[in-house]
């Protein structure tokens, strides 16, 4: 794809609904989402720190052929950032479950990325009943996060830091991540940083990392090779920080888990390779769902 495809955070954010969701703290918190296209549900989730705009290509590659849901979670993105809520993969599948409860879905093709993936296999051990596929990119698994930028970004001291001093920090994540045209990382990276140059936004960022835990991910292990939901782990090899070993792993320990890999791409993978994603979603889909 070319820069031309790029959208602004502006003009993403204009295209989000918004529901107002009970049941998660004592009081209705909100959740922004994107529900474009029509088909079989395809719901998309991202990690840390981003927000639903990492996927803002893919769902142009998507929307054609399938209703193509993507939320900010809980404290990320656009999404309510309160200190008034438990961040964890729990509470973000339950956020899941509830987002959709409400647009009327019994089950999802899920795609998750980052701690998205981790979500998807919270899901995929608790409420297998609620995915039809499963496609996790460059997820959290085991015992591999959370990284030691993300352990320092969750420092209290962190809310009291400049926002530019936030905004360069990440600025630095995204270019370490390994985006290869320097065009394209510039759009990207400004869009992608948005929600987090603002200081509400900030503040809820440091809160989400802090709240990053591996024993959310280890406590599931034993419990893989019980899962039915047919699988798909999807990698890019060159990732610095979640290394493809763990995704080949993944693959092998879910009964009915493959694994593609990427070469030419790192952790930013729908980012780096929105089409190639994309087709492996649809190639996917189509032989292992029923929906």
């Amino acid at each position: 794809m070319t820069n031309e495809h790029l959208i602004t955070a502006d003009t993403f954010r204009e295209r989000q609904q918004s529901v107002m969701m009970e049941g998660i703290i004592d009081e209705p918190v909100e959740i922004r989402y994107t529900d474009v296209g029509s088909g079989p549900p395809l719901l998309l989730l991202h990690g840390i720190p981003t927000w639903s705009y990492l996927f803002q290509e893919m769902i142009t590659e998507l929307q054609d052929d399938y209703r193509v849901i993507v939320p900010d979670m809980l404290g990320y993105g656009y999404s309510d950032h309160r200190d008034r809520f438990d961040r964890s993969l729990h509470v973000q599948a339950e956020v899941v479950k509830r987002l959709m409860d409400e647009l009327g879905l019994l089950k999802v093709h899920f795609v998750g990325h980052d701690i998205g993936g981790g979500v998807g296999l919270v899901l995929a051990v608790n409420d297998p009943d609620r995915l039809d596929t499963m496609m996790l990119a460059n997820t959290i698994a085991y015992d591999s996060w959370p990284i030691e930028a993300m352990l320092k970004l969750g420092h209290p001291s962190w809310t009291e830091k400049p926002i530019s001093e936030v905004q360069s920090f990440l600025e630095s994540a995204f270019q370490d991540g390994i985006l290869h045209d320097e065009q394209r990382k510039d759009r990207f990276v400004e869009g992608i940083t948005a929600p987090y140059t603002e200081e509400e936004g900030r503040k809820s960022l440091v809160r989400n990392a802090a709240a990053l835990n591996t024993n959310e991910t280890t406590m599931l292990t034993h419990k893989l090779p019980e899962v039915q939901v047919p699988s798909l782990i999807l990698w890019g090899t060159q990732d610095p920080w979640q290394q493809a070993d763990f995704g080949r792993r993944l693959a092998e320990d879910l009964p009915h888990g493959s694994f593609v890999g990427f070469d030419d791409s790192g952790h930013w993978l729908p980012q780096e390779a929105p089409a190639a994603f994309a087709a492996e979603v649809k190639r996917f889909v189509q032989q292992r769902g029923s929906l």
